[in-house]
């Protein structure tokens, strides 16, 4: 693109900014004074890698077609977010459940890089509980690498081409959710490894079918650990903590499953006192922002690559800690849930994918019973 023309377009694209940010507050006044909004689907961004050509090469004049699964009903609003973006990404013609969705009264608007973009209310939606959701973006682009959930488990497009990975959109949020509204804070297992795509196994979806009136935004981010970043795997639970979690609205419970990956991913940690203390910061910066805090057990992997009889020591000293009752305001015995009571190393063979790490959709529907509902209230 040549200089002058540049500058032109990025001389109109300003003026669109502005007139977003003129008439964003009487919008707002106007369409959401007093709304209480919940997070009923969610989903946590990672940074692209060169193992991932869509999303780091970017997208031009394209479509990205998500259908997501929604844990409570309503009006709706959407939530975008670039948090690993370098430049700014323009954002719409947005449509959700095909009704218009506008920005300020607008119907596109920047995405900085970094930054977060909530739409308006969308007007004529009414979304039920369990009922799916299908969000249509079009980015113009070029939009530059996208930050983005690289495996949703389930089906999207990017006009027709599928992806299971979703780009920029980050969560849809609802009104009327009026029972227990929690986030799950997790790894590969919350995410939904193990369990088919298109299927809505996982078991954060299974617990919000246990939940009638609430809401459950599922965080987990396969590889994710509590302690260490990773360029593949995204920041560990502590360092993004305040972007995935704090930034929900409505949330009232935080449930914390993390850290089998802190025990077999390399460097492995050895120390349990490091995990318990990872967990202990959590709950202080949860507590701090009113939340009540769960946390789980760390499952058996034993059979899985990287396993030793050293590593499940580790796991199962800091197990013992958890159920001491003194780190988190309540526990939910996920290891008691999944494990082999011959074997207590192994996963059921029942609830085993076949990988020994993950369980399958049997195995997540034991661990959404293992979660007592009058701890989420």
């Amino acid at each position: 693109m040549s200089g002058p023309t540049r500058r032109g377009v990025l001389g109109v694209a300003a003026a669109g900014i502005a007139a977003v940010a003129a008439t964003a507050p009487d919008a707002q006044a106007a369409t959401d004074h007093g709304t209480r909004w919940t997070a009923s689907w969610t989903t946590a961004q990672t940074a692209p890698t060169a193992a991932d050509p869509l999303a780091s090469a970017g997208l031009t004049g394209a479509t990205f077609r998500a259908t997501v699964r929604l844990s409570a009903g309503g009006r709706v609003r959407l939530r975008y977010g670039h948090a690993f973006g370098t430049r700014p990404v323009l954002i719409g013609p947005v449509t959700a459940g095909g009704h218009p969705v506008t920005f300020g009264g607008e119907p596109q608007a920047w995405l900085a890089a970094g930054a977060s973009l909530t739409s308006d209310p969308v007007a004529g939606l009414r979304t039920e509980r369990g009922s799916d959701l299908t969000v249509e973006t079009q980015l113009p682009g070029p939009t530059g690498p996208l930050s983005f959930h690289r495996n949703t488990h389930a089906t999207h497009w990017v006009d027709s081409v599928r992806t299971t990975s979703v780009f920029l959109l980050t969560g849809v949020d609802v009104t009327d959710a009026h029972g227990p509204s929690v986030a799950v804070l997790g790894d590969s297992i919350a995410e939904g490894v193990g369990t088919p795509d298109d299927a809505n196994l996982r078991w954060p979806d299974q617990l919000a079918r246990r939940l009638p009136g609430g809401a459950v935004a599922n965080l987990g981010i396969s590889g994710n650990r509590l302690l260490l970043d990773d360029a593949r795997f995204g920041p560990g639970a502590q360092a993004r903590f305040d972007r995935d979690v704090l930034a929900l609205p409505g949330l009232r419970t935080l449930l914390v499953h993390l850290g089998v990956n802190d025990l077999q991913q390399p460097p492995s940690q050895t120390d349990p006192a490091l995990i318990l203390a990872g967990f202990r910061q959590l709950v202080v910066r949860a507590h701090d922002a009113g939340l009540r805090v769960v946390g789980a057990t760390i499952t058996p992997f034993d059979g899985w690559v990287r396993w030793t009889p050293e590593l499940d020591a580790v796991r199962e000293e800091t197990n013992r800690v958890l159920r001491g009752g003194k780190v988190f305001d309540r526990l939910a015995d996920f290891d008691a849930a999944l494990r082999d009571p011959v074997h207590p190393s192994r996963l059921l063979p029942a609830y085993d994918s076949g990988d020994h790490l993950h369980p399958n959709p049997a195995g997540h529907t034991a661990l959404a019973a293992a979660v007592d509902r009058r701890h989420l209230l």
